[in-house]
């Protein structure tokens, strides 16, 4: 089990850090976004394994993501979209968006009068699971924005300081 989150996880790594090589992220970001990229989508994998369910794994992996986007965005004074959104397309849904075109064109192609109903309720079903995933992606790396707007992470350190 081990193995297979180190691989999942070196894999995103470097599916994060190419994507961050190609959205012509400063240098010292780049590890920072496949270091994201890793631990979102093994988040994401251990709570597969774990059996929650596609939607709210990939709900965990991004809220991970974008909290420690935030952490590091102050550590390297970056922003954290740098990183955040090279790290969140580990979890593209791309295979279900793909899934949901096809049996878009095969609709298509069968024509008029001909049984397409599983055609229709395979691409519903598709289409509804890469928009939610889609969704959980964007909210997991806002929630991050929204919770710590008022505050900076470096106000943080006050918060939790011992006054005697």
């Amino acid at each position: 089990m081990l193995a297979e989150v180190v691989r999942d996880a070196s894999l995103s790594f470097f599916v994060a850090s190419g994507f961050a090589l190609l959205f012509e992220t400063p240098r010292r970001a780049i590890p920072v976004a496949g270091l994201l990229g890793g631990m979102g989508h093994a988040v994401r994998f251990l709570l597969l394994q774990a059996g929650f369910g596609l939607v709210g794994a990939t709900l965990c992996g991004a809220v991970l993501i974008g909290l420690a986007g935030i952490f590091f965005a102050h550590r390297i004074h970056t922003p954290p979209v740098v990183f955040t959104l090279p790290a969140c397309i580990t979890m593209i849904p791309g295979l279900y968006a793909y899934r949901t075109m096809i049996a878009g064109i095969r609709i298509y192609s069968a024509g008029p009068g001909q049984d397409t109903s599983g055609l229709i309720q395979d691409m519903a079903y598709n289409f509804i699971l890469t928009s939610s995933l889609l969704f959980c992606l964007a909210i997991g790396i806002c929630i991050a924005a929204l919770l710590f707007r008022a505050r900076s992470v470096k106000d943080l350190k006050k918060y939790t300081r011992k006054t005697y």
